[in-house]
């Protein structure tokens, strides 16, 4: 195992975009971890920055991202700026020698997430990354379903994922999730992302991989339906189709296996359903408010404990982004 520094508590975190994705879902997890301080935030709107540093009573504020990384009261810094800065700021956390967080997906495209993960592993810094469903219980418990053979040898994995356009993509008005140059993918970056990483998680490794992506509705410039069927490397076999042209929302996942199958959602929180020859199963496990407060338990666990590693870390986000890039057709990988 690779030496690692001994961290001490309290780790003083620092958050770069302080956007809505922080203001619940995960800002206050840094909070409420025992061992962590939230102690500065960086945004370029200098009234916004200041109203949110007084409402979720920060210390520190600061319009210039590179006085947080190198303010020597910041142990460790969280990335929660769209996609396309993910790099640009990264590599500089990683100079700082501070362990560090980024929102997912890691970057744009494979080849940024692998000079990410390339960076930090060379300075022998922690690197979390937010595909923070790897720490859900209630994927734990999909989990220990596979692993207990609840439904046998495992054979496929399928995801259905359809979305209606929101107002913001029929009015066209301007969306970073649908620029082409922050999200090639549009919303299949920000949302299949999460659940193709949960996958290698429960599943293992993907060796190979093969996609269609196009843009049918023509609402933006980022493609907007997609479909894909993928190889693990364990044998099991996949397939996916998303689409954010439909009339009707669905989230449809199914595990077959060679006594059963497992049913659940990535994003919604419905029930988890098991339903093999022997055992029937119907279990509801309620998210936690702050969604990513586990996720950022376990970051706290790595850097205090040895012998623990993260689930969600640089090499599996690459791995996760190399398997985006074949779906998309990316052909430089």
């Amino acid at each position: 195992m690779t030496d690692r520094t001994k961290y001490s508590e309290p780790i003083r975190w620092g958050i770069i975009g302080c956007g809505n994705v922080t203001e619940v879902k995960s800002g206050p997890a840094y909070k409420k971890t025992e061992g962590f301080q939230l102690t500065a935030v960086m945004r370029r709107d200098f009234d916004k920055l200041k109203d949110y540093a007084r409402r979720h009573d920060i210390e520190k504020y600061y319009t210039d991202a590179e006085e947080l990384i190198n303010d020597e009261e910041i142990d460790a810094v969280y990335i929660a700026t769209p996609p396309d800065t993910h790099m640009y700021y990264a590599l500089k956390v990683a100079e700082a020698g501070k362990p560090c967080c980024i929102e997912k997906p890691l970057a744009p495209s494979y080849k940024d997430s692998l000079a990410i993960h390339e960076s930090f592993k060379d300075k022998n810094v922690p690197l979390f990354v937010a595909y923070y469903r790897r720490s859900l219980p209630r994927f734990d418990q999909v989990n220990t379903w596979l692993k207990n053979k609840d439904i046998g040898e495992i054979r496929h994995i399928s995801w259905l994922l359809s979305n209606a356009p929101n107002d913001m993509d029929l009015s066209g008005t301007y969306n970073w999730r649908t620029d082409p140059k922050v999200a090639p993918g549009g919303y299949f970056d920000d949302l299949a992302s999460h659940g193709l990483d949960l996958f290698t998680f429960l599943l293992g490794n993907i060796k190979e991989v093969f996609g269609i992506s196009l843009n049918q509705q023509q609402l933006y410039s980022a493609k907007d339906a997609f479909t894909a069927c993928w190889l693990h490397e364990s044998g099991v076999t996949g397939s996916g189709s998303w689409n954010f042209g439909c009339d009707s929302s669905e989230d449809r996942v199914e595990i077959l296996g060679s006594k059963g199958k497992v049913q659940f959602s990535v994003f919604k929180e419905n029930p988890l359903v098991l339903m093999s020859d022997n055992n029937e199963q119907e279990i509801f496990i309620e998210n936690p408010i702050n969604i990513q407060l586990h996720h950022v338990e376990n970051m706290k666990k790595q850097l205090f404990d040895e012998n623990y590693v993260h689930p969600s870390n640089g090499y599996t986000a690459v791995h996760t982004s190399w398997v985006m890039d074949r779906i998309l057709g990316k052909t430089n990988i």
